[in-house]
């Protein structure tokens, strides 16, 4: 049964049996649509299947994009019913939001990738096809700028200024700011555009969007998970990816190699300080590791 009949089996559910008011029920409603929506831009849409690790980096994601702890509880309580509500009707075998505790000074620690593995994931895009040119491009972008991958597949030619070395990234609420990248990403991105997607572009329609797929159409959510997951499969990491953990790993990087939290918050697009104080963690562990190489007593 489709994601949409579920739900409206669950709003039924709701209205009749637990006679919930119909305010709380359109929070119900909303609440599971925006998940929904996520998985399908982070492409995952099949919601009977993920695990607690994609819950984790959901709620990883509404810190990110600066929702109020009260109304992140709501959201998680929300899904927590609905999931709850499939695992009595046997379409999944266990909640994985059951396992999510929101403590008053809880540590949100996202997961991210170390240097080392980073490098283990350039050196599975190495190569001349148009394909892995692509995903060499793509990958350079996400972790060169840190923009969402929603921003990522929205990036068309005129977005794209090599001279300054800035990405025009049009954001959540068609916001728009600068994100800068790299020699490396600037490189990647020339050989891409002018040798791997003209070759891709000649079995599409014409279009300005950066990133295209087999095809040579744009590039989707689902598309670039899918990507990410042949990089893994290809590289030596025996790990999973998750587009936002690029975005993850950007920020820890920096703020780990000294960059300051204004710095990276503009970079992130996050408008309250405290949605970037997530990675404050990573700067703790620095300290730490050059404390105990350091320090003649540790």
């Amino acid at each position: 049964m489709a994601v949409v009949d579920w739900l409206a089996r669950f709003v039924d559910y709701l209205r009749l049996e637990r006679h919930y008011s119909e305010e709380t029920i359109t929070n119900y409603r909303h609440d599971i649509e925006s998940f929904l929506q996520f998985l399908q831009e982070t492409g995952d849409s099949n919601y009977l299947n993920i695990t607690y690790r994609d819950v984790r980096i959901y709620v990883s994601s509404l810190y990110d994009a600066d929702y109020k702890r009260t109304t992140m509880q709501r959201k998680i309580s929300s899904l927590r019913t609905f999931y709850r509500y499939l695992l009595q009707n046997k379409q999944i075998s266990e909640n994985p939001f059951d396992y999510v505790v929101m403590k008053k000074k809880e540590q949100r620690l996202p997961q991210f990738f170390y240097e080392k593995e980073m490098d283990e994931l350039f050196k599975a895009t190495q190569g001349e096809t148009p394909l892995l040119q692509r995903d060499h491009a793509l990958l350079e972008t996400l972790y060169a700028s840190g923009i969402r991958v929603s921003e990522c597949i929205g990036l068309k030619l005129g977005d794209i200024d090599f001279h300054g070395q800035f990405f025009l990234v049009h954001g959540k609420g068609n916001k728009e700011r600068y994100a800068p990248f790299n020699q490396h990403t600037a490189d990647a991105l020339r050989k891409y555009i002018d040798q791997a997607r003209t070759v891709l572009m000649k079995k599409a329609e014409p279009h300005d969007f950066v990133f295209v797929n087999a095809k040579g159409n744009p590039l989707t959510a689902r598309g670039v998970r899918y990507v990410l997951d042949q990089i893994i499969k290809r590289s030596s990491l025996n790990a999973d990816i998750h587009p936002h953990e690029l975005r993850h790993t950007f920020a820890t990087h920096l703020l780990n190699n000294g960059a300051d939290m204004r710095t990276v918050q503009e970079l992130l697009g996050h408008v309250d300080l405290s949605s970037t104080q997530i990675y404050a963690h990573v700067t703790k562990e620095s300290l730490q590791t050059t404390y105990r190489h350091f320090h003649p007593r540790a």
